[in-house]
């Protein structure tokens, strides 16, 4: 797929799409089978894009990838796949897939297959109650694990898609090319925002968003039954995502000048440039006033949130639908991040509310929750 080429605030002079293509070229060679090259430049644009700018502009916490993998990868490239009659869209996601029968379901290719088990198979690409019974599971290789990222897939898709490394460590897949001899067996690792490559986030938000440079304020959180009056740096502001309007007040002094609020996130430590002191986090980034709110304190109780809201909820386990008040399950709202436990319920047709065990720190507007019932991902929303 191409999706991305504009070289403009690349750490490198460079987009990865050729390389990558040239790479794909040599191992479908090897392969002998034929490479097919979709554009989806357009779209990725339209969709992944032009989302990525407009929620950092409203001061909140993208993730990309996770809309890139749910607008092209599992929606343009799925919907390809479908329409040229293929049985199954393969990808190298770090994630697995449960079978209605309960048993780990491996690639095709590394177990022999009786005919009445592929028919079986293929039928349920057709039977769209069938795919109620399958699930997404966390990789073997916690530590790459992927579902964080697809969590969008929808129930139907998953008896078309295969994870034929989901089962393995990273260092078993390298071992595994070598042993072939694939031509990219020594490829590195992607890295950076999803198809475009390693960034310089302040330059690429820099080519949308132009500086607007606003005050950074140490703050110290006091009760607002103690603080009647309230200077200009001492006023009222929202509460974080969990806290309770009114409780608190943001007071303190003014230490420097940020650029830009959207070059920062809720937590963030680096890139605060702040002569003297510190470090600093970011605890909160109020739009009105152009004005960042830091800590000096990273136990700081203004960085802990208990309770948020969700949109955009997709519910891979489709049973997870039909329950509203209550329901336990594991939650992380970053990639890697560790697992904790919450409890869920339906406000309404799209929303939920998610109270964490324990309070969590650095969880910022526009983060994905994505939640986990033991080793199965059921599925996530975007936090509000």
């Amino acid at each position: 797929m191409k999706n991305w080429s504009s070289t403009a605030g690349l750490l490198k002079n460079e987009c990865p799409w050729l390389a990558d293509r040239q790479d794909a070229l040599r191992v479908a060679a090897f392969l002998r089978i034929p490479l097919h090259t979709l554009d989806f430049e357009k779209q990725y644009q339209k969709t992944v894009m032009k989302y990525f700018f407009n929620e950092y502009k409203k001061g909140r916490t993208p993730n990309p990838d996770v809309m890139c993998n749910k607008e092209i990868k599992f929606k343009l490239l799925y919907g390809w796949v479908i329409k040229k009659g293929f049985d199954y869209l393969a990808t190298g996601h770090y994630a697995k897939i449960l079978s209605r029968r309960h048993s780990e379901r491996v690639h095709p290719s590394e177990e022999s297959q009786t005919k009445k088990e592929i028919l079986r198979r293929s039928d349920a690409l057709t039977a769209q109650d069938d795919a109620v019974g399958w699930r997404l599971l966390r990789s073997n290789d916690e530590f790459k694990d992927q579902t964080y990222f697809i969590y969008n897939i929808k129930t139907q898709q998953l008896p078309h898609l295969l994870f034929p490394i989901g089962g393995m460590k990273k260092t078993a897949v390298r071992l595994l090319a070598r042993k072939i001899k694939l031509p990219n067996a020594e490829k590195k690792e992607s890295m950076g925002l999803c198809f475009v490559g390693k960034i310089r986030l302040k330059d690429f938000l820099g080519q949308k968003l132009k500086p607007k440079p606003g005050p950074i304020v140490l703050i110290s959180a006091v009760s607002l039954r103690v603080q009647p009056k309230q200077s200009y740096h001492q006023k009222k502001i929202a509460a974080s995502p969990g806290q309770s309007p009114g409780l608190l007040a943001m007071t303190g002094k003014m230490i420097g000048q940020h650029q830009g609020l959207q070059n920062f996130t809720i937590g963030q430590r680096q890139g605060i440039a702040v002569g003297g002191g510190g470090p600093y986090y970011v605890v909160k980034k109020d739009l009105k006033s152009n004005t960042l709110f830091v800590t000096d304190n990273p136990d700081d109780k203004a960085l802990l949130t208990k309770e948020v809201q969700l949109h955009s909820i997709n519910w891979v386990n489709a049973s997870y639908k039909l329950q509203t008040t209550n329901f336990k399950l594991l939650g992380r709202f970053r990639h890697q991040g560790e697992l904790v436990p919450l409890v869920i319920s339906k406000i309404d047709k799209n929303h939920y509310r998610a109270i964490f065990h324990k309070p969590q720190k650095a969880v910022a507007s526009g983060q994905s929750l994505v939640l986990y019932k033991g080793r199965e991902c059921v599925g996530g929303g975007v936090i509000g």
